[in-house]
């Protein structure tokens, strides 16, 4: 970062907020030279001063205190509507809630909700005699509203509980960074233990023996996990041994416990690549000398395997755009990729998108005209498919962590319809429903969903998934809220959200663009909408806008567009790309706004294992291909929806300073008087505030200033 004189930088920034504070107007960040270079030439951005790693830099947040001043002045007029928002959707969400139990090594698990409470305790009770239930009283695993005090933010992550049962490994963040701690404890006695290892990726997993865990060591500057190993319990964490490491920049690990515990793995990935190695997971090997390679790294080569039965199941995509399921068995281990044998092959049609084995059978998690759907294999080849009766929905699997059960637990959900667990017998095709989500005061009957065909201008059809209130006409006066993201490969589900609610009671008719860039509708998809096609999301999504006004769903005028992270991208392109007045508003969390600069700067959280999705700046046409979309690097003289923007000081996604240059820029380039509206959260990071209420209260900011520019009267 450019050095400048600190002293005359603050006084720079605080006389420029000072004057705006005695007249209208918004924050104004003082611009300084600065060169970016490329080997394609230099970029002048003379607001790069506001990056600051260490985010302790007083001018820089001077700055954003200055924005978050502004922002409260401008959202005053909507408060009362942003409570009541709030109030509307926690009215539809029980808050004394518990999920469904799960039985795993004698003990049936689960989650609980107290009344007025962010965050919930885990616990478990022992089963009883006959493996059908719980009983006796429970034992408390989490507290997480005790854990969650002190801290501006708590994120449980991944955990699991030692081969014996009475020891439990978690891992825990309160930065919001991702950065995660592991600790161990006793269960009966709440004992925690002296063993702690810092800076790791979230997920855990036990030894055979129970006496050693493994974890993903991250890197500290550019937070890629990077490398395995190995900590026996009271020993020091500098001297955990490395199982595997991983040079190669552009991949990040993560690691897990095969279905059948035989096996520990370490995978790492990229958007095109995969390389996974396992090791036996015993009594005898509490520390593997080696992991063993399931197939090699090549471009463009995909792959997961699991193991039952003697047998490696491995969902790949070789010569399969749309992944195929192929088995190889123990004896042939040695013989590689050339010895496995077809059990699903390819489609055109279907997208294999997970799986999950069990003894005899194995559950698909598939997708198939832009919808999420399970199918059963059987032992003989026979597929059990799980019918839906919506035109818009998900099916998805659910915790299923016992391998010798003939039911395979799932979840249901739609736009209208709470998400509901059931589960399906995998010898008889039976059915039965566990549980639907509670959500007080919701009558379904009085919303529609459905799934509505958009022709893009390169003629590609594009699913859209539509919900509205029943009496919400369809004549050319509704406000529309579209949301769209479309990038890594991440599909856009149509799932039921309490939140919603209080849009749709207002006569607001939402949707969600499934855009190139996503996978609904197969790996195609994908392809389609990244690197040097990245531009087909942006314009699939202003398509899908256009159609819908045309179609009488939505008033031209009145249409508020919706991302985060990467669908912050997309908003940012959508803005610059849109016709004046096609968008009323913009909403754009965490935006990834400053593309070119970023990925040409190594040293930035996730910028190398993402030169697949978006490009390598430092080659071309990648270099001419995203500077000719980057939001930062367009903003021109032009007229702009009016922006409600959000970021966290400490998101490791997306670094803080991306959006906040992109609002200094278009404060001092864009041509409207439209309102710009830039919320940091200066305790978070880039999922915003912890809490299940927490979220809610955000949501409800931003909804009131949408309905507010939409011309949505408070109720």
């Amino acid at each position: 970062m450019r050095k400048v004189a600190l002293s005359g930088l603050i006084l720079a920034t605080l006389g420029a907020v000072a004057a705006q504070a005695a007249e209208p107007g918004a924050p104004v960040a003082p611009q300084h030279p600065h060169a970016v270079p490329s080997p394609f030439g230099e970029r002048q951005d003379p607001w790069y001063w506001l990056r600051d790693d260490t985010r302790k830099d007083p001018a820089m947040l001077a700055y954003l205190a200055a924005e978050n001043a502004w922002a409260d002045r401008q959202l005053a007029p909507t408060a009362p509507l942003k409570e009541q928002l709030f109030r509307e959707t926690v009215a539809h969400i029980k808050q004394d809630d518990s999920s469904v139990p799960w039985r795993k090594h004698g003990y049936w698990y689960a989650t609980r909700f107290a009344v007025g409470a962010n965050y919930p305790v885990v616990e478990r009770r022992k089963d009883n005699a006959a493996g059908t239930g719980a009983q006796g009283a429970a034992q408390v695993l989490f507290d997480q509203p005790a854990m969650a005090k002190g801290h501006d933010y708590f994120a449980l992550g991944g955990w699991a509980v030692s081969p014996d049962n009475r020891l439990v490994a978690w891992t825990e963040d309160t930065v919001g960074r991702r950065q995660y701690v592991l600790k161990v404890k006793d269960i009966a006695s709440g004992r925690v233990l002296a063993d702690t290892v810092s800076n790791i990726a979230p997920s855990v997993a036990w030894s055979g023996d129970g006496k050693t865990l493994y974890y993903v060591e991250k890197d500290p500057v550019t937070l890629r996990a990077w490398r395995a190993r190995a900590h026996a319990l009271g020993s020091p964490a500098g001297s955990d041994p490395l199982l595997v490491e991983e040079k190669d920049e552009t991949f990040d690990m993560d690691l897990f416990v095969t279905s059948d515990e035989s096996h520990v793995c370490t995978v790492v990935n990229t958007t095109v690549s995969t390389e996974q190695r396992c090791a036996l997971r015993s009594l005898a090997t509490p520390t593997p000398a080696a992991f063993t390679l399931i197939a090699p790294r090549q471009r463009e080569f995909r792959y997961q395997a699991d193991h039952m039965d003697g047998r490696w199941l491995v969902l790949n995509n070789r010569n399969a755009r749309n992944y195929k399921l192929s088995a190889l068995a123990d004896a042939d281990f040695a013989r590689g990729e050339a010895a496995w044998t077809d059990l699903v092959p390819a489609s055109d049609r279907v997208f294999i998108e997970d799986f999950k084995p069990f003894h005899g059978f194995i559950a698909l998690d598939q997708r198939e005209g832009g919808n999420r759907m399970i199918r059963v294999r059987t032992a003989t080849g026979r597929a059990i498919p799980v019918k839906a009766d919506e035109p818009a929905y998900r099916m998805m699997l659910d915790t299923n962590p016992d391998p010798a059960s003939p039911w395979v637990r799932y979840t249901y959900s739609s736009l209208v319809t709470p998400t509901t667990t059931l589960e399906v017998n995998a010898r008889t095709g039976a059915r039965r429903v566990l549980k639907v989500a509670p959500v007080p005061g919701y009558d379904a009957s009085q919303y529609v969903t459905e799934r509505l065909w958009t022709t893009a201008r390169d003629g590609t059809r594009v699913p859209v998934s539509v919900v509205r209130k029943k009496t919400t006409p369809i004549d050319g006066t509704a406000p529309l809220m579209q949301y769209g993201y479309g990038a890594y490969g991440l599909s856009t589900d149509p799932v039921f959200d309490p939140a919603r609610l209080a849009l749709l009671d207002r006569g607001v008719v939402y949707a969600i663009a499934h855009i190139r860039g996503g996978q609904e509708m197969g790996r195609d998809w994908y392809d389609q909408g990244h690197l040097l096609h990245k531009k087909n999301s942006f314009t699939d999504f202003i398509d899908v806008t256009r159609d819908l006004v045309a179609r009488g769903y939505a008033a031209k005028g009145r249409v508020t567009g919706i991302g985060g992270s990467a669908g912050g991208l997309l908003m940012g392109a959508v803005a610059n790309m849109a016709e004046p007045g096609e968008y009323k508003a913009i909403i754009a969390q965490v935006p990834f706004v400053d593309v070119v600069t970023t990925m040409l700067d190594a040293s930035i959280p996730l910028t190398t294992f993402e030169y697949d999705e978006w490009g390598n700046p430092a080659r071309q046409p990648y270099y001419d291909y995203m500077l000719s979309y980057s939001p930062y690097d367009n903003v021109t003289a032009r007229p702009y929806p009016a922006l409600f923007v959000g970021t966290g000081l400490w998101d490791s996604q997306v670094q803080y300073y991306e959006p906040t240059k992109w609002v200094a820029k278009l404060r001092a380039t864009k041509t409207d008087s439209n309102p710009l509206v830039f919320r940091i959260n200066m305790e978070a990071g880039h999922g915003g505030k912890s809490g299940r209420f927490e979220r809610y209260r955000d949501n409800a900011e931003w909804q009131a200033f949408a309905l507010g520019q939409m011309g949505v009267a408070a109720r």
